[in-house]
């Protein structure tokens, strides 16, 4: 009996050794993932990083890694894969909310980029036109300087938060594809849903309103109600909001006497006025000027 747990405690020791004693070394492809959001849409991307070490990537004849013309599982091992947490537009054309395999077809002047509703891996002839979600033709980009390990970004995200690039780079070949997203519903239903719930989001829906240039009299009412509330009126930040709106609107007095008291109200406040002297200020200068 000694001798049957001597053997078993060898045996475990024998087995914890070999699990911890395996050498690591780094992966030729290493793995890659870049994310971001857009709107209210996360945008992911997850892949595989082949580098160059010299080879020849992209041309026309098979001497080259990925010749002209060709399938390919854009990335190394398994692929690339990009999911979207909510409906969108790849190159003007609508995609659903979920995870695709993006594969390609490079090309001297343009690439064709593919969206595949199942994964498939490397082997590429799993790939089946009925599983292409998107196809998107996108301008091919020379590189002066060549990337050495293949790089996928999130890119060139607009100022309103609508649009972004998926940018791929490798070698001396680049490409972009447009992704558009829609998230105005989304706001338009929380708006009507949470002011009657904390009234707080009348600044929030008043604040969208003006940076979207919607119905800025809905605006001005939203917050007209927020600064009714309490000491709210107190807040000169969420006045010179105010202010703005009245200045879009083309109310020109009432946009300087607000932007008046809203400035008043800042030089006044103990702790601080966190940039809204000048803000006010400007807003003043910038009406009278019209």
């Amino acid at each position: 009996m000694k001798e049957r747990i001597t053997n078993l405690i060898a045996l475990c020791l024998l087995i914890t050794f070999g699990a911890t004693a395996q050498i690591q070394t780094p992966a030729p492809s290493p793995a890659g993932s870049v994310g971001s959001t857009v709107g209210l849409t996360e945008i992911n991307i997850d892949y595989f990083r082949p580098g160059v070490k010299g080879r020849d990537i992209f041309g026309t004849g098979d001497q080259f890694l990925q010749p002209f013309g060709t399938l390919w599982r854009t990335g190394a091992n398994a692929g690339t894969f990009i999911s979207f947490s909510t409906d969108v537009k790849v190159a003007g054309q609508d995609v659903k909310a979920g995870e695709y395999q993006i594969v390609s077809i490079p090309g001297a002047d343009e690439w064709q980029v593919m969206f595949h509703t199942e994964r498939i891996g490397g082997n590429m002839n799993n790939y089946k036109e009925e599983n292409v979600a998107v196809k998107a033709t996108v301008k091919t980009m020379k590189l002066d300087n060549s990337v050495e390990r293949m790089t996928f970004q999130i890119s060139d995200i607009s100022a309103d938060n609508t649009s972004a690039n998926i940018h791929f780079a490798w070698a001396n070949m680049s490409f972009k594809v447009p992704v558009e997203v829609d998230f105005d519903e989304t706001v338009m239903e929380d708006i009507a849903a949470k002011t009657q719930v904390r009234p707080g989001n009348y600044v929030t829906a008043a604040n969208y309103y003006l940076a979207t240039g919607k119905d800025l009299e809905q605006a001005l009412e939203w917050m007209n109600l927020y600064l009714a509330m309490g000491e709210n009126s107190n807040q000169f930040w969420n006045v010179h909001t105010k202010a703005q709106i009245l200045a879009k609107m083309g109310k020109k007095k009432e946009a300087i006497a607000t932007a008046e008291e809203s400035l008043e109200k800042a030089k006044n406040n103990e702790n601080g006025d966190f940039g809204y002297i000048k803000r006010n200020e400007d807003l003043i200068a910038e009406v009278k000027g019209k």
